[in-house]
């Protein structure tokens, strides 16, 4: 690692200001020492050049997953001022609010003597993969809808429960979506994939809790050692993506417009009150409302093929809660120089994830004392964590964390390395499942690309940033 980087502690290093010319604060970032050996400088670069941009508060934050993406790091967080911030489509990412959502079920091992017919059972049920299908017709008005009103719009129309919604980030719906900044080729891309899964690194994931350890929080989570339950991994399709590739273009120009100097042009951007940047943010909130509403469809499925082939009740497979990985939001947040002590700011989470404290009125009322819930998967072949939000991520990370176990590998190096056959044998001696469209998607997503889930999740516990209270095993995978 790049002698200027001080080790902070056994969890915590910065990247002083001048790292990189420009920087108005320095960058801190999480992650173990074994972990540090592996991290590739050209993410610290990136962590650095967000530190560059104007009205960025306290410091430029990355996770303990942090690895390179587009602009920001993947893993990175970074609030802005409401006056002098901007907001920038690669502190978001292409796949606007890819999240992940937890299900419970009544269900143990010994109920699911058949994992694998199961597992095929659901690959065939939930569309997966490049150009999937949805099994929803939808009309441009229900769109308009589902883009307003996210995961309440698809549980009024039939899909899923009223519960479901207030267990969900935002209630499954951010406010300000604009839809006349939603370009036409964004919804003709939307209309044929809301309730698909997808591809890359989505999934859908059948686990078995193995161990509690938290069991009061667990208790109020409505987890239990032994029990089964479903994962749900994906975002906002090609309505997204195209979101995200739409409004890059008008922020290039808009950099020019605004005097605004940039050390990477991927960090493309406007003053968060200009009519770029406030055009961007109608349309990030609607592309984040389709993804809420298209992982409520999905939950949907799984739910009446669990009712069908297990015999339980529908209302027996809680939503425990839905999290966003890829989101820029106003919240309100303790700043040290704020004279009335709480702050409107824009926090730009990108691969990271939402760690409430106990006591924010965000949280739903039931989980309001524990801590927001927050759901870390693994990768494919390894645990998965439930953890919950602490006060230290409100006063240190602006109430965030890791999102997942965070790549080592590029797909096309996986590829190259690795076969989906071999990866797929060697998770069936482990007793796990995998399918998926083709040998190429298991091979890009195997266990061996990623850091491990259990060092990243045990980082951002011992930083004090979340706290672990379950792990899950992988029992059979759907990857995209």
């Amino acid at each position: 690692m790049n002698d200027q980087i001080q080790n902070i502690s056994d969890t915590e290093w910065e990247i002083p200001r001048g790292f990189v010319p420009g920087m108005r604060v320095p960058g801190t970032f999480f992650l173990s020492r074994r972990l540090a050996e592996g991290l590739e400088e050209g993410a610290l670069t990136q962590l650095a050049n967000v530190a560059t941009l104007p009205g960025i508060l306290r410091c430029s934050l990355g996770m303990p997953d942090i690895h390179w993406g587009y602009g920001f790091p993947i893993g990175g967080v970074a609030a802005f001022d409401e006056d002098e911030g901007v907001i920038s489509p690669g502190g978001v990412g292409f796949d606007i609010n890819c999240g992940v959502r937890m299900i419970t079920t009544p269900l143990t091992t010994a109920d699911i003597p058949d994992m694998k017919g199961l597992i095929e059972e659901l690959f065939a049920t939930v569309p997966t993969g490049v150009g999937s299908k949805s099994p929803v017709r939808l009309s441009q008005n229900d769109l308009s809808n589902m883009l307003t009103d996210g995961a309440a719009n698809a549980v009024e129309t039939g899909y899923g429960m009223e519960s479901d919604v207030r267990r969900c980030e935002e209630n499954g719906a951010m406010p300000g979506a604009e839809l006349e900044f939603v370009s036409k080729k964004a919804r003709a891309r939307g209309i044929p994939q809301c309730g698909t899964l997808g591809s890359g690194n989505h999934f859908l994931e059948v686990q078995a809790i193995d161990e509690i350890a938290d069991p009061e929080t667990a208790k109020i989570f409505g987890v239990a050692e032994g029990q089964i339950c479903v994962m749900i991994h994906c975002g906002s399709r090609g309505l997204g993506h195209q979101v995200c590739t739409d409004h890059l273009k008008v922020l290039e120009e808009a950099v020019k417009k605004y005097n605004i100097d940039l050390p990477d042009r991927q960090l493309a951007c406007a003053p968060l009150h200009a009519p770029e940047g406030e055009a961007y943010f109608g349309a990030m909130a609607a592309a984040a409302n389709y993804a809420w509403a298209n992982r409520q469809i999905i939950t949907h499925l799984v739910r009446e093929l669990f009712v069908k082939r297990f015999g339980i009740a529908y209302e027996e497979m809680p939503l425990v809660y839905d999290v966003a990985h890829n989101v820029a939001k106003w919240e309100e947040h303790e700043i040290a120089d704020a004279a009335a002590g709480r702050r409107r700011v824009c926090v730009h989470r990108k691969g990271a994830t939402r760690a409430f404290g106990p006591g924010r009125s965000e949280i739903v009322q039931e989980y309001r004392h524990a801590g927001q819930p927050v759901i870390i998967p693994g990768s494919m072949g390894t645990s998965s964590y439930l953890l919950a939000g602490t006060t230290t991520a409100m006063e240190r990370t602006f109430g965030s964390t890791c999102h997942g176990a965070g790549r080592v590998q590029s797909r096309s190096a996986a590829k190259r390395s690795l076969t989906g056959a071999a990866v797929a044998e060697e998770l069936a001696k482990r007793g796990i499942i995998v399918r998926a469209p083709n040998a190429a998607a298991i091979a890009e997503e195997a266990p061996d690309v990623y850091k491990p889930s259990s060092e990243v999740v045990q980082v951002v516990h011992d930083a004090g940033i979340s706290r672990i209270v379950a792990r899950f095993r992988p029992l059979g995978v759907i990857k995209g």
